[in-house]
């Protein structure tokens, strides 16, 4: 039963979307710096995701999908929900599982949704 507090989720095409935005760009700033060690480009990726979306409410490949990070009432995720949110996406399980409002687990946990913003 979807969360009334919530907004809508948006759809998986542009989550994923998103989600290869970013860690292309953890990709190549991982190249730049650490020769592509698969240990610093989550490092970065998930360094990266935290701080926007707790500055922001959305990574960079969210901005570029037109996606936002909510919480109930529409407000802005903060850093404690960003990285909880992150440090679960991280760990790839708890985002490929899916509520029946189409919120991943690691959304769940946070109490977060992702929003279409345009």
């Amino acid at each position: 039963m979807p969360d009334p507090e919530l907004p809508p989720t948006a759809g998986p095409l542009r989550r994923l979307v998103g989600l290869a935005i970013d860690w292309a760009l953890a990709s190549v700033l991982s190249a730049g710096f650490f020769d592509l060690a698969p240990m610093a480009t989550l490092g970065i990726f998930a360094l990266m995701t935290v701080a926007t979306v707790a500055v922001f409410s959305a990574s960079p490949g969210h901005l570029v999908a037109g996606l936002a990070v909510r919480t109930p009432g529409r407000g802005p995720a903060g850093p404690v929900r960003a990285l909880i949110r992150t440090v679960l996406l991280c760990l790839v399980i708890p985002a490929v599982v899916w509520t029946g409002d189409g919120r991943g687990l690691h959304d769940v946990a946070a109490g977060t949704t992702i929003t279409k913003i345009r």
